[in-house]
């Protein structure tokens, strides 16, 4: 399957993508492709916004999505897999991560959060269908039944996860700031 039908399958919410996604081992450079062209795009939306620069837009947009990803999805695995795990969950690292990465599709649409009275309400519409996303794929990937322990697992991987990002974003904005002069 290619990368832009699974993107619209994930979009749709479509359990059977997320379990095409896991079951692929070759998705994986798909899996990173659309997590990068997807923060880009959010940063370009911030840059369009007026906030940051053309470097935070596209690199360090592409890095810090890179970054927040590749932890979430490993702290889903671990909870997920290990702490809440059920008798028929068998799943890796790998698995989780292409299909947390395919739950970000509606991402896509951030490159319009910028648009001044609806770029606030795309922004969060975009959250909640990413959100649930997750917790599709998370359901799917580590094979629960259920959908409240796929959405309790990835409400405690999202919380160190954002701990752990905002850490280094405040890290990275002081030091960048500092060696602006500011």
């Amino acid at each position: 399957m290619n990368m832009l039908t699974r993107m619209f399958g994930a979009a749709r919410l479509d359990p059977h993508t997320y379990e095409e996604v896991e079951a692929d081992s070759s998705a994986m450079p798909q899996a990173l492709l659309l997590v990068v062209v997807i923060s880009i795009l959010s940063g370009l939306g911030e840059f369009f916004a007026g906030e940051g620069d053309i470097l935070d837009a596209l690199v360090v947009a592409a890095f810090r999505g890179l970054l927040f990803w590749a932890i979430w999805a490993l702290l889903i695995y671990m909870i997920g897999g290990t702490i809440l795990r059920t008798p028929e969950t068998h799943a890796n690292w790998g698995q989780v991560a292409r299909g947390t990465a395919f739950a970000q599709s509606p991402g896509v649409l951030l490159i319009l959060s910028f648009l001044p009275a609806v770029g606030g309400l795309i922004t969060f519409v975009v959250f909640v269908w990413q959100f649930i996303g997750v917790i599709i794929s998370v359901r799917q990937t580590l094979d629960y039944t259920s959908s409240l322990r796929a959405f309790f697992v990835v409400l405690l991987a999202v919380i160190p996860s954002a701990i752990i990002y905002g850490i280094i974003y405040i890290t990275y904005s002081a030091a960048t700031s500092s060696g602006n002069g500011g």
